[in-house]
């Protein structure tokens, strides 16, 4: 986990993105020695969005799964797939 004081963020702005771009993680940022925000890099938070929006997807087909869909099988679905795009 990565800290940061808001005087850093302030008056070190470079070192606080460069930090970002770096460890792709978010940096927290205190202000009076409490949680204040939260930054990352545009790529970090785009990869962590996508995780959120594929670990949805897959609680929902393990919620039909778990109710009785069947679903479709690898052939049906490589026949979809082939036929969308060749």
């Amino acid at each position: 986990m990565l800290i940061k004081s808001s005087t850093t963020l302030r008056n070190d702005y470079g070192v606080i993105s460069d930090l970002a771009h770096r460890e792709a993680e978010p940096i927290y940022i205190t202000k009076n020695g409490e949680g204040d925000i939260v930054v990352m890099s545009i790529e970090a938070f785009e990869r962590r969005e996508e995780m959120f929006r594929l670990k949805a997807n897959l609680e929902a087909a393990e919620r039909l799964r778990l109710a009785g869909h069947e679903g479709v099988s690898l052939d049906e679905s490589r026949a979809r797939l082939e036929k969308l795009y060749g």
